[in-house]
């Protein structure tokens, strides 16, 4: 008997759609009691014997125990070959296995029905009851043994009816007297009762069991659903705690040193000229927190509204260059615009807020040379480099500075407060268009927006 190949189990309840993972069960259930059921098959097998020996034709009763102990061993290695290969597989795998080997339950069946031939009013009365009575519980085991799976337990009992029937009909056909006939077709009728009695108790047994097994899988994707909504509240909460945190870490300086300065103007009124600039600058930098605090906020709170239009390239270059350009000047950097000409479908002010955001961190973190925005394609697809001559970032890094308040811990990355790319990670997912980046620390940066769509 040839074997399927080994496949890699896959029974996870988050691997699978409720069905195969319910139809993977109810197989796994009608393996997992085929074993027990050919163990009881054997034992009988050999009552049988023992009942009939000497009591109907010898050869005939040979002939059926050799074939009830043949499908017997086949069984077992149909089983072998499912525990070997089968025995956490699931989907098509599964069901091709039990459509290929599922004959060899009906074979039993009928080698087991087959037995009336052999005893059906040739034994001693007493005798053809123990032996009927094991064929009405062979059947009425199959309800709790082989209903998991539909197919195998109808072919299975509609195997035993059959050749009972069969074996039946054959004693109608060669009885001559008129009370033998009468008696086999009342007993034909039993039969008929029993066999449908049996069929739809099966099926409200499967039924029964698919509904048990659709509840065990809806309660564990619930379970799934609130064991990871847990986790991202308690992630939020750290989030936010993090984030207050920090808040009142950067808000602090600033506040001091407007503290110091107001004092100190307050003693010496003269010092005017030298504590205004100081005053002006920290109130930017309070000024500069909060709104990088509310554009955050907002991104969080409030659903971006996407307004797509064709965007002309050269032409957000330019807004560009003309908002950022004195920032540069005052920096002592040089900042560069390489505009290609070309459309892209975005939103024209979200993407200048993404990009601008890039520019603006690349400027801080750039202390001599300059920065150069391009635009160029890579793959057919236009995207948006930021090129800059600044500190760089470690490999192990650029993941983490898309975190709200994360900045790199080195000389040259003081300035601002770590929300920058916070922002323009969330314009990226709004947009469509992926933010990517490649960096050496102390070699300088380049950002890329890709737009796609």
């Amino acid at each position: 008997m040839d074997s399927p190949p080994t496949i890699r189990p896959a029974q996870s309840v988050a691997d699978l759609s409720r069905e195969e993972w319910v139809e993977m069960r109810l197989i796994h259930t009608f393996m997992r009691y085929a074993r027990p059921a050919l163990h009881s098959a054997l034992v009988l097998i050999v009552v049988m014997v023992v009942i009939l020996y000497h009591r109907v034709d010898t050869p005939a009763l040979g002939l059926w125990a050799a074939a009830a102990a043949a499908v017997t061993v086949v069984r077992y290695g149909v089983i072998n070959i499912y525990q070997r290969t089968l025995a956490g597989v699931s989907g098509p795998p599964l069901r091709a296995f039990m459509a290929k080997y599922g004959w060899t339950w009906s074979a039993s069946a009928l080698v087991w029905g087959a037995s009336m031939f052999v005893y059906f009013l040739r034994a001693p009365v007493y005798d053809q009851f123990l032996c009927m009575v094991v064929l009405v519980g062979m059947a009425g085991f199959a309800v709790g043994t082989f209903s998991s799976w539909l197919p195998c337990f109808k072919n299975y009992v509609n195997g035993l009816g059959i050749s009972v029937v069969a074996a039946l009909l054959y004693q109608l056909v060669m009885e001559r007297g008129l009370p033998s006939s009468f008696n086999t077709y009342g007993m034909l009728a039993l039969v008929l009762i029993y066999w449908a009695v049996i069929r739809i108790s099966g099926q409200r047994f499967h039924e029964v069991q698919r509904i048990n097994l659709e509840l065990q899988y809806d309660n564990s994707m619930l379970i799934k659903s609130l064991t990871e909504q847990s986790r991202a509240a308690l992630e939020a909460v750290e989030i936010k705690n993090r984030f207050i945190a920090s808040a009142a870490h950067d808000l602090r300086q600033p506040v001091h040193a407007l503290d110091l300065y107001a004092g100190w103007l307050a003693a010496e009124p003269e010092f005017v000229e030298q504590i205004t600039p100081k005053i002006v600058r920290s109130t930017k930098a309070v000024n500069d927190l909060f709104n990088s605090l509310f554009d955050l906020a907002g991104l969080e709170t409030d659903p971006l509204r996407v307004n797509l239009q064709d965007v002309e390239l050269a032409g957000l270059l330019q807004d560009l260059e003309a908002q950022y350009a004195p920032f540069a000047r005052e920096r002592g950097l040089r900042l560069r615009m390489r505009a290609a000409p070309g459309k892209v479908r975005s939103d024209p002010v979200l993407l200048q807020r993404l990009v601008g955001n890039l520019l603006s961190n690349a400027l801080r973190n750039t202390h001599r040379g300059g920065v150069l925005i391009a635009v160029r394609r890579r793959g057919g697809v236009p995207r948006i480099e930021i090129w800059d001559t600044g500190v760089g970032i470690a490999r192990e890094h650029q993941q983490a500075i898309f975190q709200e308040f994360y900045r790199i811990p080195l000389q040259g990355t003081e300035e601002g407060f770590g929300l920058g790319l916070a922002i323009v990670s969330r314009l990226s997912a709004a947009l469509g268009h992926p933010v990517g980046l490649a960096s050496r620390a102390g070699r300088g940066s380049v950002f890329w927006v890709e737009l796609r769509g």
